[in-house]
């Protein structure tokens, strides 16, 4: 007795599309343009809607960052079938607070945390949920660990619900951090209003 065909006659099986694969490496300077333009792509929208800015505030303070020590910058890149790569992932990261930094590296040394900072992590609008900032974190905690680091630390504008969704389902908590406040003031317009004027003074002696 033949074995039941389990394939419907007439049918070809098609066969299954390979999915294209993120790499990882570390920026080049020939990079840098490319970079900084993905990176307006990539917080264009937060920006419109937060008080700090989520990337480097002018291209002059990016192309700085590319000079300092201790910091790692990585791009995560989708090879295209014509040829090339396409940026889909941005990291930087320190393992030392750097320059004018917002660090108080005490808090950490009083809590025996040896933090990684990751200062920028960004990913393609275009290609939100397919995994890339899952793989960017990995890689990030990847390069910590092998440092002897204990906690990635981060900073995420409180508005930024996409992004705080993202980072507590991976186990990120709140640290004792700065929010920022408003106050609305009663407003005013900054030229008074018309004043009248006195009496003339009755001249003298009559």
């Amino acid at each position: 007795m033949e074995a039941p065909n389990p394939r419907p006659k007439g049918r070809s099986r098609k066969k299954a599309e390979a999915l294209p694969s993120v790499r990882v490496r570390r920026i080049h300077r020939r990079d840098l343009n490319r970079a900084w333009e993905f990176l307006k792509l990539a917080f264009r929208d937060v920006n419109r809607e937060t008080v700090e800015y989520q990337r480097p505030r002018t291209k002059k303070r990016f192309l700085e960052t590319y000079e300092e020590e201790g910091v790692e910058q990585l791009l995560f890149e989708l090879d295209l079938p014509s040829g090339g790569a396409h940026v889909v992932g941005y990291a930087e990261c320190a393992f030392e607070s750097v320059g004018d930094s917002w660090i108080n590296d005490t808090y950490f040394d009083k809590r025996d945390m040896r933090p990684m900072f990751v200062e920028e992590l960004a990913v393609h609008p275009d290609h939100a949920g397919r995994g890339i900032g899952a793989f960017v974190l990995d890689q990030l905690e990847h390069l910590a660990r092998l440092r002897g680091c204990t906690h990635l630390v981060l900073e995420v504008a409180q508005n930024n619900d996409r992004a705080l969704k993202f980072y507590r389902g991976r186990s990120f908590y709140q640290l004792d951090a700065a929010i920022f406040l408003a106050k609305k003031l009663p407003q005013e317009p900054d030229l008074l209003p018309p004043r009248e004027l006195k009496k003339p003074r009755e001249p003298e002696g009559e």
